[in-house]
């Protein structure tokens, strides 16, 4: 697995970087070569100074040889620097390229609702984005060290080989020591990532413009920054376990390698007194020993580094492997436009095995052409039954069928192009009014008659046209810079209830949808916004297949059949009359609703 990991992750950068590794490969093997150029000139010229018979012309030569030599190996690194940086920028672009389009291939939600998923996530956006760059520059690292290393241990091989053992086996106690610690730290990155989650959503809330309200009103700013403050120790405690762990290894490590390289020294020494050295080989030992050990240091460093990269490299392949969370069809059936209608033939579901039964065997049909309303009180079941229909989960029984095919069998792309949908608690996005409401429809971002025409159905548009930028003007104050703070042409800020009118537009953008689920779309509406959208809505589902929910039950009597849910199944079902006349549930809700709004108006009079 491991292998498998590095291979995919040095394709990955080959692939986004061709040519950048190529270069990256030859700096590299020149950058190890140098060192012994320079050890190797530097003895020369050091026996020449010292020979009497030297000629002047070959200390020149020499001194030229290595100053041209130093210079290379003095500015390589700074080339390669740059180069490093450049790779890893366009690795990096190339490996989050590929992690959201996996994560873009998710049909359904559940992989987003699983914690532990979630926290394998963020190890793969945080850190593993980063792995194929690390495992060039550590696998590239390990060469050059191992240049150095084999060029630096042949020659104290000739002057003595138990000095190029004993120089070599120095590094194996730094490699498992720095393994294990590698280990930790990855371990480390996994044991904290739920910590950090849940830091970045107390930090988050904690600026949120629009939690700053409740946050001072209710006092609970010194409360959440408490809780953050936990999520940061157990942070800060996982990354001081391993910087002590690290502190005492390396100190062990380093006063070890002092150890040996001064008595390798002293060796060198008392061999140039007995003359079996030369004054140049005792130079030439100094910075063989000197390199090896940084070399060798460099090699451990580098070996765990590539460990620690495919390790966390591990978590994103698993991301980016995943494949889909719902079956999707190798050769799904097209999805026609809708001609006869939705059924729920049987539908059970809960969103795991040691959860409650969410539904209970629903049996439902949505004529094609028809409003069909859904009510019930909290936890009946009504957002399950449109995350159903839009296929965002599968039934855990029974089907789901568009025209008499089963969901499963068609393309949940196809599919939910065919539906348009707005939510109660639809996103607020920090981009331009017209890129809110085409989001609702990519194919009218170039399109402005469509996104106007939407903005009109949903009482936005004489808004939106009047802001400093008209439909330009980011409906946002979060980029601006503080040379423009005072500018409003640089953003502006919607209420709730022009939000949820905007989500509205969202919704209506698209040209004729087969299916229009409208789930609580005017809940922060006031009472006149509200009557005016759904006169608005009346119009446009005029004809239109159309799924609204809501707990107002006002805005669905003229709906052309009520379903109401209790406990996960449906209990009644029919028009608003003979709902009514029948006195169930529906009749009991909405006598409660009508004789809450007759009383505020006595109470008004």
């Amino acid at each position: 697995m491991r292998i498998r990991a590095a291979g995919r992750a040095l394709a990955l950068a080959r692939r986004a970087a061709p040519a950048h590794v190529l270069w990256y490969v030859l700096l590299t093997a020149l950058a190890g070569l140098g060192p012994l150029a320079v050890a190797w000139l530097t003895k020369l010229v050091i026996d020449a100074v010292a020979s009497d018979g030297a000629r002047w012309t070959d200390l020149v030569n020499l001194a030229v040889a290595l100053a041209g030599v130093g210079l290379v190996v003095a500015l390589l690194p700074h080339i390669t620097r740059y180069l490093r940086a450049e790779l890893d920028r366009k690795v990096m672009l190339g490996a989050n390229e590929d992690l959201y389009a996996a994560v873009d291939r998710f049909v359904g939600l559940r992989r987003f609702e699983d914690p532990a998923f979630l926290d394998r996530l963020q190890v793969a956006r945080s850190s593993g984005v980063n792995g194929p760059g690390m495992l060039v520059d550590g696998t590239l690292g390990c060469g050059q060290a191992l240049i150095v290393v084999g060029g630096f241990a042949g020659t104290l091989f000739s002057l003595g080989p138990w000095i190029a053992f004993a120089v070599l086996l120095s590094a194996v106690p730094a490699f498992f020591a720095e393994l294990a610690l590698s280990r930790r730290r990855v371990a480390m990155v996994a044991a904290i990532g739920q910590s950090e989650r849940k830091e970045m959503f107390y930090a988050g809330l904690l600026t949120d413009p629009q939690a700053a309200k409740e946050l001072r009103l209710f006092g609970a700013g010194p409360f959440l920054w408490g809780r953050m403050a936990v999520e940061l120790r157990a942070i800060n405690r996982g990354h001081r376990d391993i910087d002590r762990r690290e502190m005492v290894t390396q100190t062990g490590l380093a006063a070890f390698a002092a150890l040996t390289t001064g008595a390798l020294l002293l060796w060198a020494v008392r061999a140039a007194t007995l003359g079996t050295l030369t004054v140049g080989d005792v130079a030439l030992v100094v910075a063989a020993v000197a390199a090896v050990q940084n070399a060798l240091a460099g090699l451990v460093s580098e070996a765990v580094s590539v460990h620690q990269a495919v390790l966390l490299f591990d978590h994103y392949l698993a991301v980016v492997d995943a494949g889909p969370d719902l079956p999707v069809r190798p050769d799904p059936a097209p999805t026609p436009p809708l001609l006869d209608g939705i059924t729920f033939d049987d539908v059970w579901f809960r969103y795991a095995d040691d959860q409650p039964w969410v539904l209970r065997g629903v049996d439902l049909f949505l004529p094609v052409g028809a409003a069909t309303a859904v009510v019930g009180l909290n936890g009946a079941g009504k957002t399950t039954l449109v995350k159903l229909l839009c296929r965002l989960y599968d039934p855990s029984r029974g089907r789901i069928l568009w025209d008499g095919v089963d969901l499963r069998d068609l393309d949940p792309g196809e599919l939910r192009r065919r539906i348009r949908a707005v939510f109660q608690d639809a996103v607020r996005y920090d981009l331009t009014a017209r890129e809110n409401i085409a989001l609702g429809d990519l194919t009218a971002l170039d399109d402005s008659a469509r996104v106007v025409a939407a903005a009109r159905a949903a009482g936005m548009h004489d808004l939106l046209d009047g802001l400093p930028n008209g439909y330009e003007t980011p409906l946002t104050r979060v980029f601006f810079s503080e040379a423009d703070r005072n500018d409003p042409s640089t953003g502006t800020v919607l209420s709730g209830g022009q939000w949820q009118r905007l989500a509205l537009a969202r919704g209506l953008v698209a040209v004729h949808p087969d299916l229009l689920i409208l789930d609580e779309p005017s809940s922060a509406l006031d009472a006149q916004a509200e009557y005016e959208v759904h006169s608005r809505l009346r119009e446009l589902r005029a004809g239109r297949t159309s799924l609204l929910v809501s707990h107002r039950l006002g805005v669905l009597r003229e709906a052309d059949q009520i379903v109401v849910l209790a406990d996960g199944r449906v209990t009644e079902q029919g028009r608003h009359d003979e709902l009514v006349l029948v006195g169930g549930e529906y009749a009991r809700l909405f006598a409660l609703q009508a004789s809450g709004y007759q009383r505020r108006i006595e109470e008004s009079v």
